[in-house]
């Protein structure tokens, strides 16, 4: 069986969805891996990297994508050349992806009318038996990690508290609003470089993952269900986002640092900070907006941007994860290689739609978008 890693073509995309550790596995376990030419470079792993590792280089794209019997990828199939890259997948192969399946869904029906068996990363579900396969979670921990730093890089004081023969530097204060992987990570990198830090969540339940990692989890009492299937935030009526607007508007003022990471699968961002409560921010404040692509959090957020509202600066970094390729392609790659291991045996693909990992992930087959929500998507946009 052929597994093909083709080289990214999205702007500013430095990834890699097989380092050579994982193509040495690959190779190891009886699979034969095509890498395209220069697909590792940006992530610091050369063509000659690749073939020490057992792998076959191909210089022409088109042929490593017709060649595939599985083909990886980091970002979804997109256009090269004047040409759509799903057109180089014969029928009957398979891909391994990110493919924003809800907020780009054409994309996944042009896999199902190519005969493509389709299988997102961002679906796969977050369960025990599923982590080692987590993609969004890995690359989330380092998105979560990176937007201190940016934070810290533009904030005209530091994080820790000092004490020195000119007097005694107060430490700053973090606002993390969003308790996933990417806020977890957010809060323990921040109170690692000193800062005092406070978390809010529309669910309760992860006040006690807050504190574990050092931050003071903040209460707003809402009522309304807030935790979907999956233990994801769901999305909550307008009326309840302004409630949560409000209540949080002077834990924001009083911030040095606000990092928002808060998103549902799907849907735009929550608005958790309106306009008005920027201005109320002190001059020299920083926002990091983690969920400027879906929308955003904050309502002077734009996406790719960063710009001075009033004194704040508020970063929107997109594909964060991106800029570490390194750490990000490891992870990533692992991920893969956890998947193509669970559902290859023996050489071949073996897909058993009872099982949650497969059914969760797979979102085409035999020619059908097998993801409901998918579908609805789809009937959205046609009408």
């Amino acid at each position: 069986m052929k597994i093909a890693v083709a080289k990214e073509n999205e702007l500013g995309e430095l990834r890699v969805a097989q380092v050579p550790n994982t193509v040495s596995r690959l190779v190891k376990q009886g699979f034969e891996v095509l890498v395209e030419a220069g697909a590792g470079v940006g992530a610091g792993y050369d063509d000659a990297a690749y073939e020490t590792a057992g792998a076959k280089i191909i210089a022409d794209s088109t042929l490593l994508w017709s060649e595939a019997d599985i083909l990886l990828k980091v970002q979804p199939p997109g256009k090269r050349d004047g040409w759509a890259e799903i057109d180089w997948l014969r029928p009957g192969a398979t891909l391994i992806s990110f493919l924003n399946p809800l907020g780009e869904p054409t994309v996944t029906q042009q896999l199902a009318q190519r005969q493509v068996t389709a299988f997102s990363m961002e679906l796969i579900p977050r369960t025990t038996r599923a982590q080692t396969m987590d993609a969004l979670s890995s690359q989330a921990n380092i998105a979560g990690y990176k937007s201190v730093l940016l934070a810290a890089a533009s904030l005209p004081r530091i994080f820790p508290m000092m004490t020195t023969a000119a007097g005694t530097i107060p430490p700053a204060k973090v606002l993390v609003l969003g308790a996933g992987v990417a806020g977890l990570q957010a809060i323990a990198t921040a109170r690692r470089l000193g800062a005092v830090v406070e978390a809010f969540d529309i669910r309760p339940t992860v006040k006690e993952q807050v504190q574990s990692v050092g931050g003071n989890f903040i209460n707003i009492n809402l009522e309304e269900p807030t935790e979907a299937e999956g233990g994801y935030a769901q999305q909550i009526s307008g009326d309840t986002q302004e409630l949560i607007r409000r209540e949080l508007s002077p834990y924001i003022a009083k911030a040095d640092v606000v990092i928002t990471t808060a998103q549902v699968p799907g849907k735009p961002a929550p608005l958790l900070i309106a306009e008005e409560t920027v201005a109320q921010m002190k001059s020299g404040s920083v926002i990091v907006d983690l969920a400027s692509e879906s929308g955003g959090n904050c309502a002077c957020s734009e996406a790719g941007k960063d710009i001075n509202y009033q004194g704040v600066t508020i970063i929107s970094p997109t594909n964060l994860p991106g800029t570490v390729p390194t750490n990000t392609s490891q992870m990533y790659a692992k991920n893969l290689l956890n998947l193509v291991q669970y559902l290859a045996k023996d050489g071949q693909l073996q897909l058993n739609f009872e099982d949650e990992i497969t059914s969760s992930a797979c979102v085409t087959h035999g020619g059908e978008i097998r993801n409901e929500r998918i579908k609805e998507a789809l009937l959205v946009i046609s009408h």
